[in-house]
C-alpha cells in the first residue's frame, strides 16, 4: 500500500500534469490547489488582474516586480487601455468582463488585483471573494458605505487576504507620525485638518448632451457595470469618471483614502458619529443657483465627528477639497511648505502640532526645528520599502494565507480599509444631502443643509435625517448584484 506521503506526491504530480494539459498555457500552478502544506512550483502567487489599464498598468507591474508574483489573467472592458500591460505579459489569458474570466480562470489563479473605476469594484472584489480568491482593491475600496461593509465582512468570512491601495498606509512617515503620538509629544488631538488641490477633473456642470460614436475597442455595457444605463460619452474614459455620482467619489474618494488615513492609523479611528458640510454654489444665467446632482461640487468643506475613547474629547476631523486649505499653524515660518503644498494633514494636539503630506510623507512636528530635536522609541515596525512595500507585502502575505503574521500586519487589510472607507463615503453622503430638494409652495427648501447628520455606525444609518439614507446603498442595474 502507498504511505500517505507517496501518495500525495503522486496526486501533485498527477494534478500538475492534468493542470497543464487542460490549461495549454499556464506554467505556473496555483498556490490554493495544492493543498495545505504544499508550495507552488517556484512559490508565486498566481494573479488575475481586473483592470489592465490605467492604475491598473502600475498595479499589476508592482505586484510582477515584487519577484513573487505571476501575471496569469488580464481583464478589461477597453482594449486600448489594456494594450501596454498585455504586451508586457503576452502570455496571460485575457477577457472583458470579469465574471467570465472568474468563471473560466478562477481554478487557475490563487488572487484578484482590483482596479477599475469606484461603481465596479465592490462587485468584482465580492465575486472574487466568495470564490476564495485574495484580493488588492484599489482605492477608495468601494463606492457605497453599504458595500465597504459587506466586503470587509466577506474578507473575514471568506478567510482571503485583503489589501486596499492607498500605498501611504504602508510608508514610513505615517509610523512616526505614531510614535510621536504615542510618546505624548502632541498630547490630546481635538482637531485635525486635511485637505487637497483635488478635483482636477470636471465637477460641479451638468451631464453632457452630445451623443458620440462608442469606440470599437470599449464595451460600454461593461464599463457601466452596476451603474444606471445612460448615453455614452466620451469625456467619461478613462479618467474624468470620478467626478460624476454614477461612478465616482470625487476628490474625496480619490485622495481622502491617502490624505486622512494617517489620522485613523494615529488616532485608532472608528465610525463617525456625525457629518457636516458646506459645499460652493454657481451661479448661471438670471442670476439662478445651479445645481447639478449628477455631479459633485467643485469644492466643499466636510466636518467629520469621532467619539475618542478613556474620555478624551470628540475629534473634529475636516476635509477640504478643490483647493480649499486650513489657516497655516502659527508655528510655521512665512516661507515654510504646509503639507506638500497642494495636499497635506495638521494634527492639533493640546501639547503641540504634527503634520505631514500625501500619503503622510514628510512627517514634521511643529515648529519643524522640533522635528531634528525630537527622538521617541520605535512602538511600530517599518514595512521593508515602505509605501513602495505595499504591494510586495500584500504579495507576500497572501503566500503565507490567511490568519498569518504577515496578513495580519498588513496596513490597509480590509478591517482597516473598510472603516476608512466608510467614513471617507460619509462625507460624500453629507454632500449628497446638502442639495436635497423638497418644494415649499413657490419655494424650493433644503431640508439637508445646515444640520449635523447623526449617524448609526453600528446600524449604517443616518437618525434624524432620513432622506439621506438612499445614500448608504445605491440600486444597481438589472443584471447586476453583490451576492450577499
Amino acid at each position: 500500500m502507498e504511505s500517505n506521503s507517496n501518495s500525495k506526491q503522486s496526486s501533485r504530480r498527477n494534478f500538475i500534469k492534468n493542470a497543464s494539459l487542460a490549461t495549454a498555457g499556464f506554467y505556473i500552478v496555483p498556490r490554493h490547489v495544492l493543498g495545505k502544506g504544499y508550495v507552488a512550483p517556484s512559490d508565486k502567487l498566481v494573479v488575475a488582474g481586473i483592470g489592465a489599464g490605467g492604475k491598473g498598468e502600475s498595479d499589476i507591474k508592482n505586484f510582477f516586480d515584487s519577484g513573487k508574483a505571476e501575471i496569469a489573467v488580464l481583464c478589461d472592458v477597453d482594449d486600448r487601455q489594456a494594450a501596454k500591460t498585455r504586451s508586457r505579459f503576452p502570455k496571460a489569458k485575457y477577457y472583458k468582463d470579469f465574471r467570465e474570466m472568474l468563471d473560466k480562470e478562477h481554478k487557475n489563479i490563487d488572487a484578484c488585483s482590483v482596479s477599475i473605476p469606484d461603481h465596479n469594484h465592490a462587485v468584482a472584489a465580492m465575486a472574487a471573494m466568495q470564490l476564495g480568491k485574495h484580493v488588492y482593491v484599489q482605492k477608495p475600496l468601494t463606492h457605497d458605505i453599504y458595500e465597504a461593509r459587506m466586503l470587509t465582512e466577506a474578507a473575514r468570512k471568506y478567510k482571503v487576504v485583503t489589501q486596499m491601495g492607498n500605498q501611504g498606509a504602508s510608508g514610513d512617515g505615517v509610523r512616526q507620525l505614531i510614535d510621536w503620538y504615542k510618546a505624548g509629544i502632541i498630547g490630546d488631538v481635538t482637531e485635525v485638518y486635511c485637505y487637497t488641490d483635488r478635483p482636477v477633473w470636471p465637477q460641479g456642470i451638468a451631464w453632457p448632451t452630445e451623443k458620440p460614436t462608442v469606440p470599437k475597442e470599449l464595451n460600454w455595457d461593461l464599463w457601466l457595470g452596476t451603474a444606471p444605463y445612460k448615453d455614452y460619452v466620451d469625456h467619461l474614459v478613462p479618467f474624468n469618471w470620478r467626478g460624476w455620482w454614477d461612478y465616482g467619489t470625487g476628490a474625496l474618494g480619490d485622495m481622502a483614502c491617502h490624505i486622512m488615513q494617517p489620522a485613523f492609523a494615529v488616532l485608532d479611528l472608528d465610525y463617525p458619529v456625525g457629518a457636516e458640510c458646506s459645499v460652493s454654489t454657481r451661479y448661471v444665467e438670471n442670476w439662478q443657483q445651479a445645481y447639478f446632482p449628477d455631479s459633485g461640487p467643485v469644492s466643499s468643506h466636510i466636518i467629520l465627528t469621532f467619539k475618542q475613547p478613556s474620555g478624551k474629547p470628540d475629534l473634529r476631523l475636516h476635509w477640504m477639497d478643490g483647493g480649499i486649505q486650513p489657516q497655516r499653524p502659527l508655528e510655521l515660518q512665512p516661507n515654510e511648505t504646509m503639507g506638500d503644498g497642494g495636499n497635506g494633514i495638521i494634527f492639533y494636539g493640546t501639547k503641540g502640532k504634527m503634520m505631514a503630506g500625501t500619503y503622510g510623507i514628510n512627517p514634521q512636528l511643529l515648529p519643524t526645528s522640533k522635528t531634528k530635536e525630537t527622538t521617541v522609541p520605535q512602538t511600530i515596525a517599518r514595512v521593508p520599502n515602505g509605501d513602495d512595500g505595499h504591494y510586495a507585502a500584500w504579495v507576500e502575505a497572501a503566500i503565507a494565507g490567511y490568519g498569518s503574521d504577515a496578513a495580519n500586519n498588513l496596513s490597509s487589510r480590509f478591517d482597516l480599509a473598510g472603516p476608512l472607507t466608510e467614513s471617507v463615503l460619509m462625507g460624500n453622503l453629507a454632500i449628497r444631502s446638502y442639495n436635497i430638494q423638497k418644494k415649499n409652495g413657490n419655494d424650493i427648501d433644503y431640508p439637508g443643509r445646515h444640520i449635523q447628520l447623526v449617524w448609526d455606525g453600528p446600524n449604517m444609518k443616518i437618525t434624524n435625517f432620513d432622506e439621506a439614507n438612499q445614500f448608504v446603498k445605491r440600486t444597481y442595474r438589472q443584471g447586476w448584484t453583490l451576492g450577499v
